[in-house]
């Protein structure tokens, strides 16, 4: 098969496109002929090797966590998923962005979504319900997002609209109207928040949700008034020293298929920022490590 793939930590540089051995799913696993892959900040992060001390990786290594494609290999155990089916999920830590790659877990993509919004799906929301489900029930609920206009934002928005809280938004001027978009009351980031808060939302915010690891974690505290209304998925440093709890992304079959029921019924579409082709892999990973992604980076196969 093609792959993306890299022999050694570094930069975009050590990203190629080559042939690779064709991987075999295990028990409990299946095999999707992919259609698009996700690039994710964590992709990125393994290949530099900024994070192999917890994180590491066999090489070479192919990046990518999250893909769609169409089954064609089932393992062992594995029962209600035929040969195929179209299904979006999650893999390990490497091995989406080629022509073949194993899921670990998996859903059905909804026809409402096309291969690139399937495929920016299921890493952004996992870590958004794992994040917003460590916050308790949401009805009712003012709660905040911080940095909502990224991958992982932008699906926590959606996904708590849609189980009817008022979401107020951060992000940068240049994405209120997308945040509007995805139902949230946008406000910028940065120094004065609270402020800019008590105007938005005078009743107060109850609940925080931290995706952006931006350094503000003790101001989102104070906004909130304890660290246990506070959740972050980015700021795992900044979470121990204040006492805020921090929720990973699971590979969980039934979140996914919580988001994929959401996205039949119109009411989260993942965001895609720009499409690339697998040849230009080193490309789609510098833009993701720029910084400031409307959404998600996606690779077409």
């Amino acid at each position: 098969m093609r792959a993306a793939r890299y022999h050694e930590y570094g930069d975009t540089t050590v990203l190629t496109v080559e042939d690779a051995p064709d991987p075999v799913p295990e028990p409990g696993e299946i095999r999707i002929r992919v259609a698009a892959a996700s690039v994710n900040p964590v992709d990125w992060k393994v290949r530099s090797g900024a994070v192999r001390d917890f994180l590491p990786v066999d090489l070479p290594a192919i990046p990518g966590r999250d893909a769609v494609g169409r089954v064609d290999g089932i393992g062992a155990g594995v029962e209600g998923v035929s040969i195929g089916d179209r299904v979006f999920g999650l893999g390990g830590a490497t091995g989406a962005t080629a022509e073949l790659a194993v899921l670990s877990a998996w859903a059905p993509a909804p026809a409402e979504w096309s291969d690139a919004e399937a495929a920016g799906a299921a890493l952004g929301a996992v870590t958004a319900l794992s994040g917003l489900k460590a916050l308790g029930p949401l009805p009712g609920r003012t709660l905040l997002v911080e940095g909502a206009a990224g991958g992982v934002g932008g699906a926590a928005v959606e996904l708590a609209v849609a189980a009817g809280a008022t979401v107020i938004g951060t992000a940068g001027p240049h994405n209120h109207a997308f945040l509007t978009e995805l139902g949230a009351v946008p406000t910028t980031y940065g120094e004065g928040l609270a402020e800019r808060l008590a105007v938005v939302a005078p009743q107060g915010i109850d609940l925080v949700l931290d995706t952006a690891a931006s350094g503000s974690l003790g101001e989102l505290v104070r906004i909130a008034g304890n660290p246990s209304r506070v959740v972050t998925v980015a700021d795992h440093q900044g979470a121990g020293r204040l006492g805020v709890r921090v929720a990973d992304a699971v590979n969980d079959p039934a979140w996914l298929a919580e988001a994929a029921a959401l996205g039949a019924q119109g009411r989260y579409t993942p965001r895609v920022e720009r499409t690339y082709p697998l040849e230009e892999i080193a490309k789609a990973h510098a833009h993701s490590e720029g910084g400031h992604v409307r959404g998600k980076i996606v690779v077409t196969l």
